[in-house]
């Protein structure tokens, strides 16, 4: 048991005790010979380890693989994923303008690569396994998956063609299976509007309006890339339902917008009275964000950037105090051809200003409406707790009540906010929690080393699914980045689970 164990961390044997493509029958005779030679473990074999199971390989269930495995230097980890493909967000969720961002990818694989933590991909953990059966089979289980649906905004004429979710359209552009094939119309109006004023809302004006010579050297996918160059898209405006105070998105975001290449932006300077006598009582965030927003839209650019402004054939703007209350079809009827925007006017109400509708309308054309107001989670199990209303498993600081080895973490856990780096703190309590749970034997470790990942995998087995391991992974990366050569791209990404599977298990 010893060597297949040894062998399989090395990818030489499969998870059911075969020998692997890589198991050139000299390479495994030496690792043989130098694993009787090795001394054994200071555990003895009957010596149990905490086991660990976390649902969810993006930046929640990596950064809690971190905590743990750096508090408690026995303790294993397992990360499961329902995609071939590990890292989640970062993945599918970043802009493929932000490379930056996605360089704790790196961190991530050095994690999975080490000896005490391993990825499980293709596993729909509530479909193929269920958290019961992880209960049984692990100490510990962490559900740290993300928000997979969108809020919706429950107006007349939501459903018409040309009306997305800015979710949809990001897993579209960053190769997300479940999207590749939502094929939205960018040819048949020069007018797009993003209803919300967060970052996902500046992301999706941003790709939108990006010149394509800057956007063919990133890792968005082909059709993508193809449907924007072809794009008549030449304005984006943003609608949100409350004022310049309240938008969501960064200080960064808002920078990268207002020097976009090729394009100006249009910001009404009338919004902005009186705003900036609120600027010194604002957080200092918050205050950097503001002057940015008052200085597009009050001063006129001179030199070099009135000039880059007066040639830019695109356009992107802010519209405050606007709430959809219904989208309209275009003269075919066919697809949306304007959105019916109700005016408010800002007024508070128990010390919070909040947007009142006045009554009055005004109706807005366009071709392409992308919703980003917001994300939510889904219930993986029956067994779990889960709070429909806002969209999380109630936990305290991670642990979920009534369930012993249950917790959570991510947007699961807080809802659907904040940067990739929220993540971390949230991690980082959850993780907290779980070691003071262990250290006070709250938890205990009821099996021996790697018995939890190979009861599961003998279940997949029985069930004909087949998991991609972090070495099977690794095939579907090289390939990425292969193409991705090919064309002058980081990667090139495959969107579809037939093909990852396929270059997964191709050997």
């Amino acid at each position: 048991m010893k060597i297949v164990k040894f062998l399989q961390g090395r990818g030489l044997v499969s998870a059911y005790g075969f020998l692997s493509y890589k198991c050139h029958p000299i390479r495994c005779n030496r690792v043989i010979t130098r694993v009787l030679q090795a001394p054994l473990c200071t555990a003895s074999s009957g010596d149990n380890i905490p086991q660990v199971c976390i649902v969810g390989s993006g930046p929640a269930g990596f950064y809690t693989a971190q905590s743990l495995l750096k508090g408690d230097k026995k303790l294993t980890v397992d990360i499961y994923d329902k995609l071939p493909v590990p890292f989640g967000l970062v993945r599918f969720g970043v802009a493929p303008d932000h490379p930056e961002v996605k360089n704790v990818i790196n961190q991530f694989s050095t994690l999975a690569e080490g000896q005490r933590c391993s990825f499980v991909g293709n596993v729909n953990v509530g479909q193929d396994v269920s958290v019961e059966h992880l209960l049984q089979a692990y100490d510990i289980v962490v559900l740290s998956y993300g928000a997979e649906d969108d809020t919706t905004l429950g107006v007349p004429g939501e459903d018409l063609p040309g009306v997305y979710s800015a979710r949809s359209f990001v897993g579209w552009y960053n190769g997300l299976p479940e999207d590749t094939h939502l094929n939205p119309d960018l040819k048949s109006s020069d007018t797009a509007v993003v209803i919300g004023q967060g970052n996902v809302a500046l992301d999706v004006a941003r790709i939108l309006l990006t010149p394509i010579d800057l956007l063919k050297k990133t890792d968005i996918t082909e059709h993508a890339l193809e449907a924007i160059r072809e794009s008549a898209i030449r304005r984006v405006y943003l609608i949100g339902r409350r004022g310049p105070l309240q938008v969501a998105f960064t200080v960064k975001e808002l920078r990268e917008m207002v020097k976009l290449p090729g394009c100006r932006p249009s910001l009404n300077a009338e919004d902005f009275v009186g705003i900036p006598d609120k600027i010194p009582e604002l957080p200092r965030v918050r205050k950097r964000l503001t002057e940015l927003m008052v200085k597009t839209a009050t001063e006129a650019p001179s030199g070099a950037e009135a000039e880059r402004q007066a040639q830019a054939k695109n356009e992107w703007g802010l519209k405050f105090c606007r709430s959809p209350v219904e989208f309209l079809p275009d003269a075919s009827g066919s697809r949306v051809g304007a959105v019916r925007l109700g005016i408010n006017k800002l007024q508070v109400i128990d010390g919070i200003e909040k947007a009142v509708p006045t009554g009055e309308t005004e109706d807005f054309p366009c071709g392409l409406v992308l919703r980003s107001i917001g994300y939510k989670s889904l219930p993986l199990d029956p067994m779990v707790p889960f709070d429909s209303k806002k969209g999380v498993i109630p936990s305290t600081e991670g642990r979920v009540p009534g369930v012993k080895g249950l917790y959570c973490s991510g947007w699961v856990k807080r809802g659907p906010t904040g940067v990739i780096l929220s993540s971390l703190n949230d991690a980082m309590e959850t993780a907290k929690c779980i070691l003071k749970d262990l250290s006070a034997g709250e938890l205990e470790a009821s099996h021996q080393a790697g018995w939890g990942k190979d009861e599961i995998l003998k279940h997949l087995h029985q069930k004909d699914v087949q998991p991609v391991l972090y070495e099977d992974w690794k095939r579907i990366d090289a390939e990425e980045t292969r193409r991705g050569e090919e064309v002058g791209k980081p990667r090139e990404k495959l969107t579809s689970l037939e093909e990852m599977l396929h270059y997964a298990f191709k050997h």
